[in-house]
């Protein structure tokens, strides 16, 4: 089983409250700073590790950020963060955005091929889970089986797996994610995944909009 064959699956998250001894500091040589708004583009092309899909996923990127965030003005530039190396390049991005208006969603978190297993990852959503007021929670996150890697992450910082049928008009589909969690995750991490159910409230709320804010 190759990573690249893993398709892309509805996998949904929620952190009740955060493990605190998942936080991690910015590392040395690194800062964390918004987005300006002459970097819409790099934003737009951070989630895609090669040219051919930055090309291909362009409109969809423009149509999500022109629907989701381009109707509160400026909000987006204030709350998606970028990791920065030294040089101030763009190398991991995350930010936390109150979806609906009503429930705060972790979004588009991503670190560059080539700067992952630094703990970057670790450190920008410490920043996102930590800006996050207490009496906010829960959080939710929709993901993929492809990101195995930050649903370890999301797990460390306290998110289980929801186990609804439905997110809203979407269909959870966990049980054909789990084989593929499985096998890319590793017996032990796969272990100290933890599932529950939502009290369908986020889905409700959700389902009354077309557009997905998550």
């Amino acid at each position: 089983m190759e990573e690249k064959n893993i398709p892309d699956l509805n996998i949904f998250m929620m952190c009740e409250k955060l493990n605190e001894n998942a936080l991690k500091e910015i590392p040395n040589g690194f800062h964390i700073r918004t987005c300006r708004k002459d970097e819409l583009q790099i934003w737009k092309e951070f989630p895609f590790d090669n040219e051919e899909d930055k090309k291909q996923y362009l409109e969809y990127m423009t149509e999500y950020f022109n629907a989701v965030y381009k109707p509160y003005g400026d909000l987006f530039y204030n709350l998606c963060l970028f990791l920065c190396d030294e040089n101030d390049k763009p190398v991991a991005t995350c930010f936390a955005w109150k979806s609906y208006e009503e429930f705060y969603t972790i979004h588009w978190l991503k670190v560059l091929k080539g700067y992952e297993g630094k703990g970057l990852g670790r450190a920008i959503l410490s920043e996102v889970m930590k800006q996050i007021p207490n009496n906010e929670y829960p959080v939710y996150l929709h993901t993929q089986p492809g990101s195995f890697r930050a649903i370890k992450l999301y797990s460390d910082f306290g998110f289980s797996i929801l186990t609804d049928e439905y997110i809203g008009d979407r269909k959870n589909e966990i049980q054909e994610s789990i084989p593929y969690l499985e096998y890319f995750m590793g017996k032990d991490n796969f272990s100290k995944l933890n599932y529950k159910k939502s009290d369908g409230m986020f889905s409700k709320v959700s389902s009354n909009y077309k557009t997905h804010q998550f």
